[in-house]
């Protein structure tokens, strides 16, 4: 498959990296303005790296847009003219639906992926949409690529992929907030950063892969850790009064509408 990127930044990098990791059969060229960073791509992942967007997705059979949604006005009017109807268009963008993609592109066959950043690791989460135009081999490519990154689940309903980009793609930052704050906790009592940085990681770790292979609702689980009147149930009382259930929902809904406020245009 010959792939196209326009924009060659951490998530694009990381799809990148995973392509070749998993050895898929790809040829793949990059639109990136920033010269240092075309050679380091260049040098890393066997690609050819261009100034021009346009000469990165000649020939190509999949076009991924991985440039910011600020950025995609710009990028659409350099490669609408290049494009060709066989041409399978992929968007990472937050926030910019399928339909925009496509008409500020006057383009049909396309293809809306939410990625995360634990992709970097193979650990991503990537939910996607296809439009009914999208060739077969286009679309198992796709699900190849994203299962190289980690786990990923099609959908066929937009909405919830405004959703995902919400829950799945900022959530990593929300669970990177709740990490400093154990890791601030241990040290404050007494736990040498490291040590404290150490129990917090594998801490997160575990209970996800334990959640992951029990299929236990997160409720049951809880429930496992904490005995009555014990110290579970003193911290879980604490993040009740602090409002944690709360603050999670609302960072997830704030995320949600900052999400729909990019893809009206909004800076």
């Amino acid at each position: 498959m010959n792939l196209g990127f326009i924009g060659g930044g951490a998530m694009a990098e990381a799809i990148i990296a995973g392509i070749r990791n998993a050895r898929l059969d790809a040829r793949v060229s990059v639109g990136e303005p920033i010269p240092t960073r075309r050679e380091r791509l260049a040098a890393n992942y066997d690609l050819t790296a261009h100034g021009s967007n346009a000469k990165a997705i000649d020939g190509s059979q999949i076009v991924i847009l991985a440039v910011k949604p600020q950025q995609f006005p710009g990028a659409a009017r350099e490669i609408t003219e290049s494009l060709s109807p066989e041409q399978t268009v992929l968007s990472i963008m937050a926030g910019i639906k399928i339909h925009s993609v496509g008409l500020a592109l006057n383009h049909r066959r396309l293809i809306r992926v939410m990625p995360n950043t634990p992709a970097h690791v193979r650990m991503g989460m990537s939910v996607w949409i296809a439009a009914d135009e999208v060739p077969d081999e286009a679309l198992s490519f796709t699900a190849a690529m994203l299962d190289a990154l980690g786990d990923q689940v099609r959908l066929h309903d937009e909405k919830l992929l405004d959703v995902a980009t919400a829950l799945s793609a900022s959530g990593p930052g929300f669970v990177y907030v709740f990490m400093e704050s154990l890791i601030d906790a241990g040290v404050q009592l007494g736990m040498p950063q490291d040590v404290a940085r150490r129990l917090t990681i594998q801490t997160i770790a575990g209970s996800a892969e334990l959640a992951r292979q029990t299929g236990k609702h997160t409720g049951e689980l809880r429930n496992m850790v904490t005995s009555p009147g014990g110290t579970t149930a003193a911290g879980l009382h604490a993040l009740e009064e602090k409002g944690l259930r709360a603050a999670a929902s609302e960072a997830v809904l704030a995320a949600w509408r900052r999400g729909e406020e990019l893809g009206a245009g909004k800076k």
